[in-house]
C-alpha cells in the first residue's frame, strides 16, 4: 500500500512540519527500507515480497527523493536531520525500534540510526561514510555524470534503451551488476527518479564531510557489500568491519553497489537473518565473514 506521512519531526534548526511518502506491505515485526542518493523506495521492489513473508516491511522515499518533497528551507539534507526525520516518520507511525536495511546512503542512515539506539537491528548494503577523501570524490564524480546524463536525456530515448539489455546497461551498470535484470519500466522510473531528486544537490554536498567512525552498540548489525560494487568499492567493506567489530559482513558473490535487483533471494535472506535479533548469536554462524 502506498501514503504518504504528513508529521512533525523534533530538529536541531526546531520542530518542523514534513512529509515523506512510503509503501507498507506484509506482517510480522516492522522493518524500514531505506534507498541511496538519486534513488527511490522501488529499488527495494525485488526483494519486498520475500521480506513481506516474515516482517511488516515500510519502503520509504527519503526527504528529496521520489515522491518526498525536499525539506523545508532552512533544514539541511545532512545525516543528523535526516535520522532525526526518519526516527519522528518511525514514532508517527506507530513503529517502536522497528529493524532497520539500508543501502548505500540509505546503509549509513541506517547505522546512525542504530547508533541512536533507535532501531531493533541494523543491515546496511554497501553503506557510504567508508571511504578515504580519494573513494569519496571518485564516487561523487560518478554520480554527478549520472545525474546530469539522467536530466540530459529526452524521455522517449530513455524509453527507447531501456527496452533492450544493452540499453539499460548503458543506463545503469555503475549501479547493478546485471542491469539485463532490470525491467524496462523500473529503468525509466528510476532514471527520471535521478533527474527529478530534489534533494540530491544538497545531500551530495553534505556528504562530503562525512565519515563514519562510531561503533554502533547493543543491537545486531550486518555490513553487506556486493563483490562487484563499482561505486563504493569492496575493500570499504573492511573499514566498515573494523569500525563496528561486533558487526557481521557478509560477502554478496556477483552483485553490485545496489544487490536487491542482482540477487534478491540472497540480500532477502541476508536481511531477514539480520533482522532476527532474537536469533542473532546463531545468526552470526550462519554466514562466514569474509575478507572484501
Amino acid at each position: 500500500m502506498s501514503a504518504t506521512l504528513s508529521f512533525t519531526a523534533p530538529t536541531a534548526h526546531g520542530p518542523r512540519d514534513l512529509t515523506l511518502a512510503y509503501a507498507r506491505v506484509g506482517d510480522g515485526e516492522p522493518l524500514v527500507l531505506l534507498h541511496g542518493i538519486g534513488h527511490h523506495r522501488q529499488a527495494w521492489d525485488p526483494v519486498v515480497d520475500i521480506l513481506a513473508t516474515e516482517r511488516d516491511v515500510i519502503a520509504v522515499d527519503l526527504p528529496g527523493f521520489g515522491e518526498s518533497p525536499a525539506l523545508p528551507p532552512g533544514l539541511p539534507h545532512d545525516l543528523p536531520t535526516t535520522s532525526a526525520v526518519l526516527g519522528a516518520f518511525c514514532a508517527a507511525l506507530g513503529l517502536d525500534r522497528p529493524h532497520v536495511a539500508g543501502n548505500s546512503l540509505g546503509g549509513l542512515l541506517a547505522l546512525e540510526l542504530g547508533r541512536e539506539n533507535l532501531v531493533r537491528s541494523v543491515t546496511a548494503l554497501s553503506p557510504a561514510g567508508f571511504w578515504t577523501r580519494a573513494e569519496r570524490r571518485y564516487a561523487f564524480g560518478v554520480l554527478t555524470g549520472m545525474r546530469r546524463t539522467a536530466r540530459s536525456l529526452p524521455l522517449p530515448l530513455v524509453e527507447r534503451l531501456s527496452r533492450t539489455a544493452v540499453g539499460r546497461t548503458a543506463l545503469t551498470s555503475t549501479i547493478y551488476a546485471r542491469p539485463g535484470r532490470r525491467s524496462p519500466d523500473a529503468v525509466v522510473a528510476e532514471t527520471l527518479a535521478l533527474a527529478h531528486a530534489e534533494g540530491f544537490a544538497e545531500t551530495l554536498r553534505a556528504g562530503r564531510s562525512v565519515l563514519f567512525t562510531d561503533d554502533v552498540s547493543g543491537i545486531p548489525v550486518t555490513v553487506a557489500w556486493g563483490s562487484r560494487d563499482r561505486l563504493l568499492v569492496p575493500r570499504q567493506g573492511v573499514r566498515a568491519k573494523r569500525t563496528i567489530p561486533r558487526a557481521r559482513l557478509v560477502r554478496l558473490p556477483g552483485c553490485g553497489h545496489v544487490p536487491m535487483n542482482d540477487d534478491p533471494a540472497l540480500v532477502a535472506r541476508v536481511v531477514l537473518d539480520g533482522s532476527r535479533a532474537q536469533e542473532a548469536s546463531a545468526a552470526r554462524t550462519s554466514f562466514s565473514t569474509v575478507a572484501l
